[in-house]
Order: structure tokens, then sequence, then C-alpha cells
């Protein structure tokens, strides 16, 4: 691609870091990738919600491959101090989505300019990668009336050299969702404990719980994760015992068989402890992720598109411990996702100071377009 086009997509690309949006919310970036994909002569729908739409339809019989990207941000306060930080308080582009999207333009610009030979391309714009529901809601929509033959997706990868592609047969993240554990009580005085129910020791009991029932061991096939994430109970008054109280916790497996199972073991020691304990029980689950299945023939074009790139990789042993609901599509079509490293000495994804590196958007459309054109020759 040329430098010109480069430059325009990382122009692009500061602008999405600049105004970033939290999942759900992306209109104001739904716009201004339609706007700039109107401005290369494509059409962008509107999909999912707050998402974006695109169809390269080359007119003859042949594969419907689709690409996906993803464009919500974080509610994370930015620390850096460069000219294309964030100007909304508390939001800011911490996993490099905003990268993501500028490889996805420069994958449609290509494809204008040079089209498909045969059957259709679809690119997805999907927004609230970052709570799961953004894959959802456009599965859901129905202009996705077509059933894709091939789809893939890409992440960028801190830790990792520039540009090296990480790759990962079967499951290439984990499955995870987040429990929230409600428990209703009794509030008394606080001289008089005996006269209401306090959850404290059901709470105490559940962290050891979760505790037991984890498997953290990263080697094993059974590995089964519980993480805390928020304790709350009571008020800051001290002359009153709680009545109530909450646990929130993630859980994360490698695969969604090994989350079912932990999932309902979970529940049933919940309400064992709270039946104990007299308590009312609610329980909500909320983030849920499928596990990312790459299936054998998608992964067998992203190596034809690694070499054709002659693109240094690295083939990791074990998934990603973080949750992608790109899973959700390969749940339901075969599809393989890969990573682009960011540098070994990249800010971590979800840290403040993180940015997307503007070198690896050309690797991301390089990649992106061998695997189309495989994906076809194929």
């Amino acid at each position: 691609m040329e430098e010109t086009a480069i430059n325009d997509l990382i122009t692009f690309r500061k602008e999405l870091h600049q105004h970033p949006e939290v999942s759900q919310k992306e209109k104001e970036t739904q716009k201004r990738i339609i706007h700039f994909l109107k401005e290369s002569g494509i059409e962008g729908k509107p999909i999912g919600g707050t998402g974006v739409f695109v169809m390269f339809d080359s007119g003859r019989e042949g594969k419907t491959i689709m690409l996906r990207s993803d464009h919500d941000a974080l509610p994370i306060q930015e620390i850096n101090d460069f000219k294309h930080k964030s100007l909304i308080d508390g939001v800011s582009h911490k996993c490099g989505h905003d990268g993501h999207t500028a490889i996805m333009c420069g994958v449609a610009k290509y494809f204008k300019e040079n089209p498909i030979s045969e059957g259709m391309l679809i690119l997805v714009f999907q927004p609230a990668e970052e709570n799961g529901e953004g894959a959802k809601a456009v599965l859901a929509d129905d202009l996705f009336d077509f059933e894709p033959d091939l789809v893939f997706a890409m992440h960028n990868l801190p830790g990792y050299p520039l540009h090296q592609v990480v790759i990962k047969d079967k499951n290439f993240t984990t499955a995870a969702k987040s429990i929230i554990i409600k428990l209703s009580g009794k509030t008394s005085h606080a001289a008089e404990p005996e006269l209401g129910i306090n959850p404290a020791k059901a709470i105490a009991e559940l962290i050891g719980m979760f505790e037991r029932e984890s498997e953290p061991e990263l080697n094993r096939d059974d590995f089964a994760l519980a993480s805390p994430v928020h304790i709350d109970m009571g008020e800051k008054s001290y002359g009153i015992t709680a009545g109530y109280g909450e646990v929130h916790y993630t859980l994360r497996t490698w695969n969604s068989e090994v989350m079912k199972d932990f999932a309902e073991r979970i529940v049933r020691r919940t309400e064992e402890i709270a039946k104990t304990h007299q308590l009312k029980l609610d329980i909500d689950w909320t983030e849920e992720f499928d596990s990312n299945n790459n299936h054998p023939a998608p992964m067998e074009v992203i190596r034809k598109a690694i070499q054709a790139n002659e693109l240094d990789y690295f083939e990791r042993q074990r998934p990603f411990k973080w949750g992608e609901d790109f899973g959700l599509f390969t749940q339901q079509f075969p599809g393989a996702m890969f990573g682009i490293g960011s540098g070994e000495a990249c800010p971590a994804l979800h840290n403040p100071d993180y940015d997307f590196p503007d070198e690896i958007i050309e690797t991301g459309i390089n990649m992106f377009t061998a695997i189309v054109e495989k994906a076809i020759d194929g």
C-alpha cells in the first residue's frame, strides 16, 4: 500500500484514539468509520447497533469470507501526553481497537481498488467487544443474513516482537464469564447481631470455595481460574449489622466445555453456602465470552498468508487467558484469530500508558489481504 494511504490510516487511527467511546456507546465512532469509507467510495452500513458493515460482491459464485475488527474503548484514564491522547476524561483506547479499525479500513480500500475475483467479502467493524455484547448484536441483526464459509480476526499483542505473527491451533483465547452473587439477609442493631442475618460468614466461605474449586495451573487441560473483582457488604454505619452483600468473580477456562462444568460446580456450592446461612440467593451472569476456536482450514490459510508476506511467526502452546467475543463467531462458523506483535517493550493491554503501534497497521492489512486471496485460491 502506498505511503500516502498508510499515513491517512495513521491519521485516522489517531483521530479515533482522541475520541474513544465505550461499548455500545460508539455512535460517533460509527459515523467516523462510515465517513472515512465514503471518502474512498466505499458504502458502510450500520449493523449491530453501533457497528459498520461493508460488502464486496464479485457477482460470481464462490466463498463468502468475513473479516472482523472491533472499535470500542475502555473506561480507563489515559496517562500519556502525546498530541493524540484521549480527549474524553476516563475513557481511552487501551486495547488497540483504534488500530484494528484503521487496519480494516485499509483492507476495505485495498479491495475497493483490487476487487475480489469470486464470491463475497464481508467486513464487519464490530462494536462492544469489551463487554461481550457486540458479536451477539451483529449476529442478531437482520443485515447479517448469510453464512460465512470462513471468518477471520486479529489482535495486537504487546510482549511479542514488532510484526511477528502469533498463531495457535484450536483454542486461541479462553472461555470467560463473570458471576454476580447477591446475598440477602436481615439487618439488625450491631449490639444484637443474633437478631439479624449477616452475609459476612457466607462471603468468607465463598472466597474459600472459589479458591478450592479453581485449578490455576496453566499446564493442565482443566485449567479453571476464578478472580475476585468486587465484594460489597453493608453500609458504613457502625450501629447496624449488614443484611446484604454481593460477591463478583470472573471465571476463565481453556474451553467452553470446561467452563460449563466449572460454572455448574460454582453455582452448586454457592447454593449450599447460602442455604446454610439462611440467605436469599440471586445469581446473575455477565460479560460472557465463548472460547475462540481456531479451525484447521482457516489456520492453514493464515499460515499461507504468513509465508506469502515472509513474516516471522510464533506458535503458542496454550491459549491467551483473556476473553474475546470473536469466539461467538468461531463457535458458529469455521474461523480463526491470529495476533501481531506490538513490540516487546510495548505497555500491556488495558494499561493506562498503552498506545497502538502504527508500524503494524500495514502488517495487519498485508495479512488480511493475503488471507482473503489465499482463501479464494484454496
